[in-house]
């Protein structure tokens, strides 16, 4: 596992042992970052630019560690499992980002409160755990999601997704086993 472009291309990032964390693939994570920094679903410019980033259930932080290497400001990482947390802190610590991240070891349904809405959410939760609607509503109701808040989600392909409420769905795709889910509020996509 990488980071696949930007200004950290190439360099190598660490995950735990065991499938208790499963990292994005290095290609969904390319077409991901394709489809943010095209602009297309952002009015024409890249959330990334100069954005403030939220990975909720990071993992080792290879979603919001490319962010950073694509031109993000600076990026939360919420994670709470300690063998995750091992990972993404060694990975933040080798890239030497550590001034521009800040790592909450806390559950993502149950988030601390946004100094201010974030630019770009990344959504990355366990699979076939229902886990996506409550984390975007104890997300959205402790600031990190407003009105110009992009909104990334990663699925396996066969899992079934309602629009969250108060969202509306601007894109959805699919690469291999996964699904792109891509959301903004209501009345402002």
């Amino acid at each position: 596992m990488r980071i696949v472009a930007g200004s950290l291309r190439g360099r190598p990032l660490v995950a735990p042992e065991g499938l208790a964390v499963r990292p994005t693939a290095d290609r969904t994570r390319e077409a991901l970052f394709g489809i943010l920094e095209g602009g297309r679903l952002s009015g024409g410019i890249s959330p990334l630019a100069g954005g403030l980033v939220l990975d909720a259930f990071a993992g080792t932080g290879a979603l919001g560690l490319e962010a950073l290497s694509r031109g993000a400001e600076t990026v939360v990482f919420i994670e709470r499992a300690p063998a995750a947390l091992e990972s993404l802190r060694a990975n933040v610590r080798t890239l030497g980002v550590s001034a521009r991240c800040r790592i909450v070891e806390r559950d993502a349904l149950h988030p601390p409160r946004a100094e201010a809405p974030a630019t770009l959410v990344l959504l990355d939760p366990p699979y076939n755990q229902g886990l996506v609607g409550p984390a975007l509503a104890a997300l959205a109701a402790a600031g990190w999601i407003g009105p110009e808040s992009l909104i990334a989600v990663e699925l396996l392909k066969a899992e079934a997704l309602p629009t969250p409420p108060g969202l509306h769905l601007l894109d959805d795709r699919r690469y291999g086993k996964t699904r792109l889910l891509f959301f903004r509020q209501d009345g402002t996509g």
